[in-house]
């Protein structure tokens, strides 16, 4: 089975209740846990390589992987999406190598640092949106700007930022204006392992304080508007499990105290319309764990297929994990995939349409 588009899996998620979790990928391990446990839960998944990613493993590099993922695992609908692009020229080049689905983030400028405007960002979405259509591809638009960096991106904002949260009154205009397939909000989450300013009285970490309400706002707008049932995408989303940071920390690392997205923030954006769940921290942190454990406790080891093995172990029981509590699990052969071009000519009928 070919790749398929993020539309198809966010589309059968909406109508299944679920959401799918969109795992970021730098290297040939990341890429076989998660299929593994894709194929054994019979789960749809969005594989994600951000730009960072990409310049790591280089372009040709990860289609090959992918496309090897493919034909190991033939029965998993797994789409392949670019992660923040910064611009339209990285979005086709993500495209001409094969990506099901691209971001445009045009929340924030090329540099993938400076808080773009509405104007800019509704422009360059729009072009992205106007060149993947008619290769079948989606596009994921982003509105607002989230917090932290990662990979080199992001504009620092304060994890604590409210100033760049989505507006939930510009999200059916920005919608309508650019024909994206999913809009990314910024309702408080951010980018890495640090989400929260915030400790109790004896210095323990507290969740970040999420904007929940803007998600039920901003999916009611769109409703009313006749986009029943759009996906929402939650960037930033990775929950940063103690026990794994204590793994971390017993093998000689130096995580400080944190606390990412609890789960029952996630179900709660799930039960109101977000289909895509962005996680990648929770992944270098069970790997990273993993690694550390096998060098401190066997310092005589120096074949890296000592370490690799167990950090791709441990990142496939993270998988699983996240499969069946984002939902996903078990709707993978509920439906029959759709072709990239078969995708095409829907976007042209329905732009004809109009």
């Amino acid at each position: 089975m070919p790749m398929v588009t993020m539309r198809q899996l966010l589309e059968e998620a909406a109508k299944g209740g679920y959401g799918i979790g969109a795992f970021n990928v730098n290297n040939m391990e990341q890429i076989q846990a998660i299929m593994r446990a894709a194929e054994e839960l019979d789960a749809p998944v969005i594989i994600q390589a951000s730009r960072g990613a990409l310049q790591y493993s280089e372009l040709i590099y990860l289609k090959k992987l992918m496309e090897a993922a493919v034909e190991r695992h033939p029965g998993v609908k797994v789409a392949l999406h670019l992660d923040h692009g910064n611009s339209p020229e990285t979005c086709k080049q993500a495209i001409d190598l094969g990506f099901t689905s691209v971001m445009m983030d045009g929340s924030l400028m090329a540099d993938g640092k400076t808080i773009g405007s509405y104007e800019y960002n509704v422009e360059v979405t729009a072009e992205v949106v106007e060149m993947a259509h008619k290769h079948g591809v989606s596009v994921e638009g982003e509105l607002g700007a989230l917090g932290g960096i990662e990979d080199g991106h992001g504009a620092g904002l304060a994890v604590d930022d409210e100033e760049h949260l989505t507006d939930p009154e510009q999200a059916v205009d920005f919608v309508k204006k650019t024909g994206i397939d999913c809009l990314a909000l910024a309702i408080g989450t951010s980018h890495g392992a640090y989400k929260t300013l915030r400790y109790d009285k004896d210095g323990n970490a507290l969740p970040p304080s999420l904007a929940l309400d803007r998600i039920e706002k901003i999916e009611s707008n769109l409703a009313a508007a006749g986009y029943p049932a759009f996906p929402l995408v939650m960037h930033g989303s990775s929950s940063v499990p103690g026990e794994l940071v204590d793994v971390v920390n017993k093998y000689g690392g130096k995580m400080k105290k944190t606390m990412g997205v609890p789960m029952s923030d996630i179900r709660f954006g799930i039960e109101r319309g977000v289909r895509k769940i962005n996680v990648d921290t929770d992944g270098r942190i069970a790997m990273t764990g993993a690694v550390r454990k096998v060098l401190m406790e066997s310092p005589e080891k120096f074949d890296p297929r000592d370490w690799l093995k167990p950090a791709r172990e441990a990142l496939y029981e993270l998988i699983k994990g996240k499969m069946k509590d984002f939902g996903q699990a078990g709707h993978g052969s509920e439906y029959e995939a759709v072709s990239l071009s078969e995708m095409a000519k829907r976007y042209e009928a329905e732009k004809a349409a109009v």
